[in-house]
């Protein structure tokens, strides 16, 4: 659990990085799919390569923001006081 841990708090402080990192690899696995798969000339296997790794960068970008917003929604969950019975009674 340490690791994953530290790997989380990498890609936090690193986040341009870590979606260039991924970014890279997707294009060099499409590319190798692609290449192994069929017989496209070089120049199309790289616009398609490209097009695969647009997609997958904006799903991580995408979940990125979903998991940013519920981590900061519950953050401020958790910072909220509990009310007391004093601020109940004030309301009423």
């Amino acid at each position: 659990m340490d690791t994953v841990e530290s790997i989380r708090s990498w890609v936090s402080t690193h986040k341009l990085t870590s979606i260039g990192a991924i970014w890279a690899s997707a294009i060099g696995a499409s590319m190798a799919y692609t290449g192994s798969r069929t017989a496209l000339k070089p120049s199309l296997r790289l616009i398609h390569a490209r097009m695969h790794a647009q997609a997958f960068t904006l799903t991580v970008l995408s979940g990125a923001a979903v998991y940013h917003y519920y981590d900061k929604s519950c953050r401020n969950k958790r910072r909220q006081p509990v009310p007391s019975r004093r601020d109940y009674i004030r309301y009423i």
